[in-house]
């Protein structure tokens, strides 16, 4: 065998079928389109749900759920995070300061999960539940309101 032998495999090239050569190419005229309608003009296209006129069904079917834009903006702190803080007065700003919630937080809430012993004021900016203030005002903090 020499380099001048090699081929490609038996089918593996196969021509581009050309239309609109005439009727001994089996493609010509119409060029495999058939006869008029939307399918055999030039940029015949249906788009991508389209029911022909009728309502199509992505339209049909009513919308649910809802997304809130405020839950990218939210965070939730535990009080055994707030027992670690290295300042009494707990703020928004003192939170970002500690790392403890990411710069784009708008939004936060404390949520009784751990314990807490140290004495803290929780600003007004920052959501507490009842169970975290129960915990807090027992620790012998405040919230503000």
């Amino acid at each position: 065998m020499h380099l001048n032998d090699l081929q490609p495999a038996k089918g593996a090239k196969k021509a581009k079928t050309r239309v609109g050569r005439g009727w001994g190419s089996g493609k010509g005229k119409t060029c495999g389109s058939g006869h008029k309608g939307q399918k055999s003009r030039g940029r015949g296209k249906v788009a991508i749900g389209f029911e022909g006129g009728q309502m199509p069904l992505h339209r049909r079917v009513p919308k649910s759920g809802f997304n809130s834009w405020k839950k990218r903006f939210s965070a939730e702190i535990r009080l055994s995070t707030l027992e670690s803080l290295a300042t009494d007065s707990v703020n928004l700003e003192a939170l970002k300061n500690a790392d403890l919630i990411a710069n784009y937080i708008k939004f936060v809430k404390v949520i009784a999960t751990g314990d807490i012993k140290k004495a803290i004021t929780v600003a007004n900016d920052i959501k507490v539940t009842k169970g975290a203030k129960a915990a807090i005002e027992a620790a012998g903090g405040k919230v503000e309101e």
